[in-house]
């Protein structure tokens, strides 16, 4: 193994949810660039807050950070790793080696962690921005589904049995349902999401209070400011070197959420598909199986179910972390987030595409969906047609009695004899039902109850408002790579 020369790429490991599944858009944020360009940016906004503020800081070194955001050197910051074994501080001198005059004051008076805990949520709000997007997306397409299947009445279900009719729509809002939540959850977080701000080594700002000479209301300034400039409104009141890790046990609680949610409606999609009744988009050259080629596998939706149940997984490793912290901080917590948070916001990203795509191709095959109303609605109607006969004047412990006898053969012949339901045959042939229009009763629309009502009402009440919030800037793209 050791003396194997490297011949590409392909020789090692590639992390299937940036190669395959994730968007760039998303994988950017967590991408080297955008993390070590960030951590420039708030040294920047350091620096110029520090000056501000009255420290010799001039305009000159602020102007030169800002001229080399971009330009990182990795090679360097690598072997500069390699000796100080510290990363924060590699990249601090391979910032200071691009701008050798203002290399005396980057990151003057901070700590590790005023970079790295700061761009982490900086990195969280941008990704929850990027799935809010998705997200609104995902609900305008199922938002229109449900609106033209309100009134296509279906079988319901109950432990996957038979019950009582719903409609197609009334249960795309089961699910539009629970998306309106996921987002709700994760809108509520943004607007509230603090930044670390400037704390020092142990959260009291001590640091700082010597570099201003003992005055506090500059200190508490210097705090505001830095967040400002990078786009945050408060900080966080109290807080050790580090922010509280249940800020990250709560961003991966709700991005789980949306796990839950969306494994649910594959599942759910898979199931129908199995009956035949609705079906996720294949396309003309699609291979359903190698070696059955009449198949049409769900394959969009087992993959978002697999990300699912990966995504609900992880994001059970920060409540680890948040319970794990020591005193003012612990290190124990670096090395599971730079795993934890990045993939669980990825995979949320793959999942949230994948069901884009899956949402705005869903076919509804109207008839296996009459037939499988047809085949158990007799079952159903059988106290419509009980009412009926009462009211055409016969006995109705006589009528209950005949129709018990009836279902029951009717039902046997279904299940021990792989026959049709011919009950209605059998209760048009019982002259105790001669006076009742048995066909009559059986209008499926009469058992739907106010579903295509309730579509109504909860799209103009809780979809809407969404969709309003992202007026022209939902996400067109429902192109998936696998």
């Amino acid at each position: 193994m050791g003396g194997i020369k490297r011949q590409s790429k392909n020789d090692i490991y590639s992390n299937p949810l940036l190669e395959r599944y994730a968007s760039k858009e998303m994988s950017h944020v967590f991408s080297p660039d955008f993390k070590f360009s960030t951590w420039r940016k708030l040294w920047v906004a350091l620096a110029e807050c520090e000056s501000e503020l009255g420290l010799p800081i001039t305009r000159e070194q602020v102007n030169e950070m800002k001229e080399h955001l971009t330009d990182i050197d990795y090679g360097a910051a690598r072997n500069y790793e390699a000796t100080t074994r510290h990363d924060v501080m590699a990249h601090i001198l391979a910032y200071g080696d691009r701008c050798p005059a203002a290399k005396p004051i980057i990151h003057l008076g901070a700590t590790s962690a005023f970079v790295g805990d700061n761009t982490d949520l900086i990195q969280m709000k941008g990704a929850a921005i990027i799935l809010l997007r998705r997200l609104s997306a995902v609900i305008f397409a199922l938002k229109k589904f449900a609106l033209k299947n309100k009134d296509l009445a279906t079988l319901g279900f109950t432990h996957f049995q038979p019950a009582q009719l719903t409609t197609v729509g009334k249960r795309a809002s089961l699910w539009l349902y629970e998306m309106v939540m996921d987002y709700t959850a994760l809108e509520q977080y943004c607007a509230s999401l603090p930044f670390l701000g400037v704390k020092g080594t142990t959260g009291t700002q001590a640091s700082y209070m010597s570099l201003f000479e003992g005055d506090a209301a500059k200190v508490k300034k210097l705090d505001i400011m830095v967040a400002k400039k990078m786009g945050f409104d408060m900080t966080v009141p109290v807080s050790g070197q580090t922010y509280s890790r249940k800020i990250d046990a709560s961003a991966l609680a709700i991005v789980s959420g949306i796990a839950q949610s969306f494994h649910k409606i594959s599942n759910d999609i898979r199931l129908l598909m199995h009956l035949r009744e609705i079906e996720e988009p294949f396309e003309s050259g699609q291979v359903g199986s190698s070696a059955m080629a009449y198949k049409r596998n769900p394959m969009r939706c087992e993959r978002a179910t697999g990300l699912a149940r990966y995504l609900m997984d992880v994001a059970v490793s920060p409540l680890h972390t948040a319970a794990e912290q020591w005193l003012e901080r612990t290190l124990d917590d670096s090395s599971n987030k730079r795993i934890a948070l990045p993939e669980a916001f990825l995979a949320a990203d793959s999942i949230l595409k994948i069901i884009l795509n899956v949402a705005g191709g869903l076919v509804v095959y109207e008839g296996a969906v009459a037939a499988h109303v047809a085949a158990e609605l007799p079952f159903m109607a059988t106290e419509e047609i009980l009412m009926a006969g009462v009211q055409a004047g016969g006995d109705r412990q006589d009528l209950h009695e005949r129709i018990r006898h009836h279902s029951h053969d009717a039902a046997r012949r279904v299940k021990r004899e792989g026959g049709t339901n011919d009950l209605l045959d059998l209760l048009e042939a019982d002259p105790a039902f001669a006076k009742v229009n048995i066909a009559a009763e059986l209008a499926p629309a009469r058992f739907i109850g106010r579903a295509p009502e309730q579509v109504d009402e909860f799209l103009a009440e809780h979809v809407r408002p969404i969709l309003r919030a992202h007026r022209g800037r939902i996400a067109a793209e429902a192109k998936i790579n696998v």
